[in-house]
């Protein structure tokens, strides 16, 4: 079985999270190490700042904190995005989950199990993982967890990235 390229993983992003967002993810320019399980599935995306982003075996892709950077950089807020206050950064930033109480807006496109970035209500990255409601249902519930954060960005700092 032939190995993924960086053609079909800057396909897969567009796909995950809109136009452009492969070019952002993964430049034709950049360093990037791709490890690859015994099937030919890109596994792990490493560029020098830190993971981009890991395969899962449904072919969509899980944010690392660095391939949420460079998303946030590109994509049109509020697009993958789930706002929070003050009260909840400092949870966030430690990779903290995100309760529906304490999210202010989202993006309107957010399904559960899509991957998000969580920041603050000043456009601030403070952590990217998995949505565990839609965006509806974020603004509409007062209990529950809203995204279950797999990295924040002081872990990122922690990890030399």
């Amino acid at each position: 079985m032939a190995k993924t390229s960086r053609a079909d993983l800057r396909t897969t992003a567009d796909y995950q999270f809109g136009r452009g967002a492969g070019d952002a993810l993964f430049p034709a320019e950049a360093h990037l190490e791709i490890d690859y399980s015994t099937g030919g599935r890109p596994s792990q995306i490493h560029a020098p700042d830190g993971r981009l982003a890991s395969m899962g075996t449904d072919g969509r892709f899980t944010l690392g904190f660095a391939g949420g950077r460079r998303l946030h950089d590109h994509l049109d807020a509020p697009a993958y995005r789930v706002y929070v206050g003050d009260e909840s950064e400092p949870f966030v930033r430690d990779g903290e989950n995100t309760f529906a109480k304490f999210v202010d807006r989202s993006g309107p496109e957010i399904r559960p199990g899509d991957e998000v970035l969580v920041v603050h209500e000043d456009g601030e990255l403070l952590g990217v993982g998995r949505a565990e409601l839609s965006a509806g249902g974020m603004q509409d519930f007062r209990t529950g967890m809203a995204v279950m954060v797999r990295e924040g960005v002081d872990e990122y700092v922690g990890s030399g990235g």
